[in-house]
């Protein structure tokens, strides 16, 4: 079969079929009495062979070694293929994202976006003080999409970063709060715990529900970071984390501020005070986590925080004794 009507029949074209000549990856076995390439039904085969390890992803290289070397081990160029088409479809995907976001920012001409280019690229730079000055000036130089300073505050492990990049999401009109409820499902603890400070940044009842739920979670730091936010908000079921919070001395004197912000309301705070009072009388609760109780004791009004200080003013630990009838003072005072 001469080469024209391979062509024809392959799909494969003659100016290709010459190339595999010349590299000697297809060769026709014979030739015509005019000199024309003659191929065999032996050589067709050998086409579509080539045609489908190309299809694969395969360089032409690699397939004369597929074909023709013994010695050839499938599955080290299968490992390698599946490696490479990862790495393009990661690369396409952060194109396709990348373009999103500049549609989703509405630009109105050429200028906008490349603007918006400079500033995506520089949330994504490696130097701190780069993303840092991008998260500050999306608010003034030109819109960021939602999308990405979620994605960058989700992802930010530098603090003074991180705080530009909440900052930033939170002057944001596009509902930041609700994208971050991804971040909370994320299975990785820290990712949770960073949605959760930039939860925190938004006043909305719809962030303030985030929180609640960010109350259950598995990670003790999440749990804890969430209290806070809560108990600042009035939220009475931030109270028994606070309160662990207190005994394990893990950012015990804002839990003991956020309970005081609590206990201002006082339908709320003799519950707190008998919530305290149930870890001192804990037989598990050491000599240095009931001063700290006694302590936050102290900001909590009401009659139950002040029987509670009369008690524990005779206390047999003699710090607490002290603690507690200097309390009582000053209360007394006021």
């Amino acid at each position: 079969m001469l080469i024209g009507e391979v062509a024809r029949r392959s799909g494969v074209s003659a100016r290709m079929l010459r190339h595999y000549d010349s590299l000697g990856l297809v060769r026709p076995t014979g030739r015509s009495g005019a000199g024309y390439r003659e191929y065999s039904e032996e050589d067709i085969r050998r086409i579509f062979h080539v045609e489908s390890l190309r299809a694969l992803g395969l360089s032409l290289r690699d397939v004369g070694r597929a074909l023709d070397d013994p010695g050839f081990a499938p599955s080290e160029l299968v490992d390698d293929l599946v490696r490479r088409t990862r790495e393009r479809i990661a690369r396409e995907t952060e194109l396709l994202t990348r373009l999103r976001r500049i549609g989703a920012a509405e630009p109105a001409d050429w200028k906008d976006v490349l603007q918006t280019v400079a500033l995506l690229q520089a949330l994504g730079s490696e130097n701190a003080g780069r993303r840092q000055r991008a998260a500050l000036s999306s608010v003034v130089e030109g819109p960021v999409p939602v999308e990405a300073l979620v994605e960058a505050v989700l992802s930010e492990t530098d603090p003074n970063v991180a705080g530009a990049l909440r900052w930033a999401l939170a002057q944001s009109d596009g509902g930041g709060w609700a994208l971050l409820a991804e971040g909370l499902g994320s299975p990785v603890a820290e990712v949770r715990a960073r949605a959760v400070r930039a939860v925190a940044e938004f006043p909305d009842d719809g962030a303030t529900a985030l929180l609640r739920d960010a109350l259950t979670d598995s990670d003790l730091v999440v749990r804890r970071r969430a209290a806070l936010v809560l108990g600042a908000r009035g939220v009475a079921e931030a109270v028994p984390t606070l309160i662990d919070m207190i005994v394990e001395e893990a950012n015990d004197v804002d839990a003991a501020d956020a309970l005081s912000t609590l206990a201002s309301d006082p339908a709320r705070a003799d519950r707190i005070a008998a919530g305290l009072v149930d870890r001192l009388t804990h037989g598990t609760t050491g000599a240095f986590a009931r001063r700290r109780l006694t302590q936050a004791l102290a900001d909590v009004p009401g009659d139950a925080a002040s029987r509670a200080l009369a008690d524990l003013s005779h206390d047999e630990d003699r710090a607490v004794a002290l603690t507690a009838a200097h309390v009582l003072e000053l209360r007394k005072a006021r």
